[in-house]
Parts: C-alpha cells; structure tokens; sequence
C-alpha cells in the first residue's frame, strides 16, 4: 500500500489554488526566483515564499541559491506518491467496472 503520510502532505501542498498556481510556474519553467513568481501573481513576496516552503516540504520543488538569488525548479519525484495513490485507485476501478460490464452483458445480452 502506498504512504498515507507522504500521499497528506503532497495533497495538502496542492490543495491551495495560489500554491498550486505558483507550483505551475515553476513546472512551466527551468528555474524561476521568488521575485519572478511575485510578479503578477497578485500575492505578496512574503506569501509566496511560505508558498515555496510548503512545496520544498512536500518535496515538490529544490532550491539552488546562487549570490543574493534562489533558485527554484520542479521536482517531478515529488509527485509520485500522488501517482501511485491514483494509479492504486485507477486499477480499482477499472476492475469494478469491468466487472460491472459482464454483469450488465449477463443481464441483458
């Protein structure tokens, strides 16, 4: 079974849209600095930085800093306790569904 714990956290990391919406610029780019995501994202720099602290929590995101610059860049790793979560799910439904596409071919045929 999959990691309850790590599946919370990376769920929790993309339950807030403006997280979500500063995860998605940093997927969109190479690497991106917190004066970057700041602009135009409608949200102060402080907000966005405790936004990159629960990403790189989750382990969604790494930073590299270089001088006064940190930089950010996605983590694809980061998702693949949603992914397995979902792919655990995935086959359970397709079984059921499967199971009930003979039922309803026994039933009316």
């Amino acid at each position: 079974m999959i990691a309850a714990n790590a599946v919370d956290t990376v769920m929790r990391a993309l339950a807030d849209p403006t997280r979500r919406a500063v995860f998605e610029r940093i997927v969109r780019s190479d690497e991106i600095t917190v004066v970057a995501l700041t602009k135009g994202s409608g949200v102060t720099q402080g907000a966005v930085s405790q936004h990159l602290k629960s990403l790189k929590q989750a382990g969604l995101i790494a930073e590299r800093p270089q001088g006064r610059n940190v930089f950010y860049r996605a983590r694809p790793e980061g998702l693949a306790p949603l992914v397995d979560w979902m792919g655990f799910y995935g086959a359970f439904w397709r079984d059921r569904l499967a199971g009930l596409k003979t039922l309803l071919k026994e039933v009316d045929p």
